[in-house]
């Protein structure tokens, strides 16, 4: 017996764009890390582009994962259950995880364009909550991703997310050591 795929479209849809996001914004920390930490030599208007494309890719594919869950049919989401974090009944917390990480992303992202509006040095330490945003995706993935506990999700998130990890790692790291005593 076979089922319909069209009748998963909104979840599958869903799913692969949640499973992006995750993708693009793991590559745009770990791209911001190694720009904002001096870890590759010079600066590059360049660099800035492939941070900005991937921020924007990110926020992109937040909007399609949370919007696509409106037309499932197992779940029957309203638009408040989608984007008001503790509105939704099915597994409150790990949803409400994602749509403050999703709101959070988004907002931190967008708060580039502003920069100047609010000054580079503020814009700079609102900036560094896009780490707990990125955080809360993946605690938001790994609580409630239908994929979470598949082989081949782990190792593409862990493939993906381990080297912004690291990058977070060396960042904090060098920080401590440039600490004064």
């Amino acid at each position: 017996m076979t089922t319909d795929p069209s009748t998963h479209l909104f979840w599958i849809t869903s799913r692969a764009a949640g499973t992006t996001a995750l993708i693009f914004s793991s590559a745009a920390v770990g791209f911001g890390l190694v720009m904002s930490g001096k870890l590759v030599k010079g600066s590059s208007p360049d660099r800035r582009s492939i941070h900005e494309i991937l921020s924007l890719a990110t926020m992109v594919a937040i909007a399609a994962h949370g919007l696509a869950l409106i037309g499932d049919a197992f779940l029957h989401p309203s638009v408040f259950d989608v984007v008001v974090p503790f509105v939704s009944s099915y597994k409150t917390l790990w949803t409400s995880i994602g749509i403050l990480a999703g709101w959070g992303t988004i907002l931190l992202g967008l708060s580039y364009y502003v920069r100047t509006r609010i000054g580079n040095k503020r814009w700079k330490v609102i900036h560094r909550f896009t780490l707990l945003a990125w955080i809360g995706g993946l605690v938001h993935t790994f609580g409630e991703g239908t994929d979470a506990s598949q082989l081949w999700f782990i190792a593409l998130i862990g493939l993906t997310a381990l080297p912004a990890l690291v990058a977070l790692v060396v960042r904090l790291s060098s920080r401590r050591s440039q600490a004064p005593a």
